[in-house]
Parts: structure tokens; C-alpha cells; sequence
């Protein structure tokens, strides 16, 4: 869940995110799922609190967060829109729809809109590969995306 809040709370929440989960076995990835929830992206000053409870350097934490295209370092939009990227859905029309998508939001991949309306993320894989190009919005999976769909989808996230 996407809520603001205050950058003092951050840190303490961080520790209770780490302190539930550092039980598991591999605990860095389900607590970076768990802060992203949280926060709606990783905050930069959850990364020596995490690197710290867990023994671990803040560069292999940050590399962690930088090496998996669904974190976040940054706040997302209210809409999320994902475009596979996958070379299944790029012998599809993928290409194309990606520059269509970035021509429509005026963005490139990873960006927001200024009104803060919609991210545009690349996925390398959505498991729709058998119905491509395919993209997502806000969770959603849309098999078989053409221009007219991704218009359509583009227009309900602006809403």
C-alpha cells in the first residue's frame, strides 16, 4: 500500500519489517518486497538499517534493490503500467507498443508523468507469452495488446 509516511517513522518501521522477516532463510528480498508495500518504493535511508540487521554491506543491499527491475527507488505514480519486454512479445509488435506507450505518457521507461498520474516500468516476462505483446496496469494482466488497448489502458490510468 502506497501511504505517505513521515521520513522520521521510515527508519523505525524499517526495523520492524526487518525484525519480522530476518528469520527466513534469504530474508533480503521478502524484506524489500515487504518496505516497497509499505512505502510504495524502497527509500534510500531503509538501506544501511536493512544492510545493518541483516550484516551485510550497503553496497550489496543497494545492488540487491538496483538489480530487480520491480524495486523502486523512487515514488510510482498512482497508475502503474508495465510493458513486457521479452523477446516473445518484441517479435509481436512490442517494440512498437513501447514507443507508442512513451509517445502517448510523454515518458520513458521508469518514468512518471508530471501530474503524477502513471509510471511506465519494462517487465522482462509477464507469462503471457502465448497471448503477446502483454502488459500490465496496476496488477492487472492484458494479453494481446494493440494500439486501440493500449490507448484504452493508457486513458484509464489517466483518469
Amino acid at each position: 500500500m502506497n501511504i505517505p509516511v513521515p521520513r522520521a517513522d521510515v527508519g523505525e518501521r524499517t526495523l520492524a519489517i526487518v525484525g519480522e522477516l530476518k528469520g527466513l532463510e534469504g530474508p533480503l528480498l521478502p524484506i524489500l518486497h515487504e518496505i516497497q508495500d509499505e512505502f510504495g518504493y524502497v527509500p534510500e535511508e531503509c538501506l544501511p538499517v536493512i544492510a545493518r540487521e541483516l550484516n551485510l554491506s550497503r553496497a550489496e543491499v543497494y545492488g540487491v534493490v538496483t538489480f530487480y527491475h520491480d524495486f523502486r527507488e523512487h515514488p510510482a505514480g498512482r497508475h502503474v503500467l508495465k510493458l513486457c519486454r521479452a523477446e516473445a512479445c518484441q517479435s509481436m509488435g512490442g517494440d512498437q507498443l513501447a514507443e507508442r506507450a512513451k509517445a502517448l505518457l510523454g515518458i520513458d521507461f521508469h518514468g512518471t508523468t508530471p501530474d503524477g498520474a502513471v509510471t511506465l516500468e519494462p517487465v522482462y516476462c509477464l507469462g503471457l507469452c502465448s497471448c503477446s505483446p502483454s502488459a500490465m496496469l496496476d496488477g492487472e494482466v492484458h494479453g494481446r495488446v494493440d494500439e486501440a488497448e493500449l490507448e484504452a489502458l493508457v486513458a484509464e490510468a489517466r483518469r
